[in-house]
């Protein structure tokens, strides 16, 4: 008899385990800039802190993703997630004795992103194997409900901490990526993969293996063009932040009705988590990235009618409210479809393709910003989605798509 989610003890200490660490990280996210604007006056310099962090995040996720599929999974999980807690540590002890500089913030946000790297394949891996595949759906949905729960919570949380003081939001992550590491180790996570590729041939070179990962998503048909479809929706939606800014600074709203307004986002984010488990089993995988294009793109366009102020936030809520589900369904397609032996690789390979073109994304929509302000630009975004939405529909592999095996083509 299978056990209820609610009662698999390793799914609920693995889940504990990073919903702490994700909170942690949160307070720190909203404190670090905070912290390096108050020592330099320099926004620059904060941004270069930020970025040295997704550069050695994404330079070490491929590679990541081999040696997880190489490497005893457990002590990974619990060995980089320990590191993080240690270099939040000296961080909060360079606060507190006024030792602290910007290189000290770079070089330390490095190897939280080289830690960042390993930790978050290897939790992807383990649920597949504490959770059995008919449950897949629900813990992937308590997941996404963690990710945007930390993201509402933990950046006021930690404008809060900060005001208590500086090295406070750094002291109380240290603890709390500590109680994950320990939450970690107790879940027991599987050790290790399979010793072979799905066609039983011998480990071969890094690079073979990343390229092997590569091959078999491309013999994949509706889950290439799902991960297509993905890969501009990153690109078109984080393109999406500074247009809104703007949009909402023209209509006069201040700092405070700028964060209120954004936080539509979290909250969207929030319901839709909690719905995304029951929305994902409604449709196929193909249906369901089509539908979210769709909404996605017509909220964001929604977001200009000249309704006020506040009236954006409304969308919003709408936008979030529907992306958890595909979240939800593609995780479980990916842990239903791939090779144990391929996990590790296959979700660094997904990762750099929803992240590869995002960086690109505040470039894009700020130059649309400045050209066409805060309303022309969303409108612009929001049907270039719609667009993205009607194109891919053509495709019959992506209609058909269920998610289901089936031969390689």
């Amino acid at each position: 008899m299978t056990v209820p989610l609610r009662k698999n003890v390793r799914f609920q200490l693995l889940w504990i385990g990073g919903a702490v660490s994700a909170l942690g990280t949160e307070l720190s996210r909203l404190a670090t800039p905070l912290l390096v604007l108050a020592l330099t006056g320099s926004p620059g310099l904060a941004g270069v802190v930020a970025g040295a962090r997704t550069a050695a995040f994404l330079a070490v996720q491929i590679p990541a993703g081999v040696w997880i599929d190489r490497w005893d999974r457990r002590r990974t999980l619990v060995t980089a997630q320990g590191l993080q807690a240690a270099v939040s540590a000296l961080l909060a002890a360079l606060i507190l004795t006024d030792q602290v500089q910007v290189w000290h913030f770079v070089a330390l946000a490095v190897l939280d992103g080289l830690c960042t790297a390993f930790i978050g394949p290897v939790q992807d891996t383990a649920i597949r194997g504490i959770v059995p595949p008919e449950q897949l759906h629900g813990a992937y949905a308590q997941e996404e409900s963690r990710t945007h729960a930390a993201g509402l919570a933990g950046p006021p949380l930690g404008g809060l901490l900060y005001g208590l003081g500086r090295a406070v939001p750094f002291v109380v992550e240290t603890f709390a990526l500590l109680a994950a590491t320990l939450f970690y180790a107790l879940a027991k996570v599987p050790r290790r993969p399979g010793t072979t590729d799905e066609d039983g041939g011998e480990r071969r070179g890094m690079g073979r293996e990343a390229l092997a990962a590569l091959a078999w998503l491309w013999r994949r048909p509706g889950l290439r063009e799902a991960t297509g479809v993905v890969m501009v929706l990153n690109l078109l939606g984080g393109a999406s932040m500074i247009p809104l800014i703007v949009l909402v600074g023209e209509r006069g709203g201040d700092a405070r009705v700028i964060g209120t307004v954004l936080a539509g986002f979290g909250i969207g984010g929030l319901a839709g988590a909690l719905l995304s488990g029951r929305i994902s089993r409604l449709m196929p995988p193909g249906r369901i990235v089509l539908a979210v294009v769709t909404v996605f793109g017509v909220s964001l366009a929604a977001t200009a009618l000249p309704w006020g102020m506040w009236w954006p936030m409304v969308p919003l809520v709408f936008i979030t409210l529907s992306t958890p589900s595909l979240n939800v369904v593609l995780n479980v397609v990916i842990a239903r479809l791939v090779p144990e032996s391929m996990l590790g690789r296959m979700g660094a390979v997904l990762s750099m393709g929803g992240m590869g073109l995002k960086p690109l994304g505040p470039v894009l929509g700020g130059a649309l910003a400045a050209a066409l302000g805060g309303a022309g630009a969303l409108l612009v975004l929001g049907g270039l989605l719609c667009l993205t939405a009607a194109v891919a529909a053509l495709s019959p592999e992506l209609r058909r798509f269920t998610g289901e095996p089936v031969p390689a083509a």
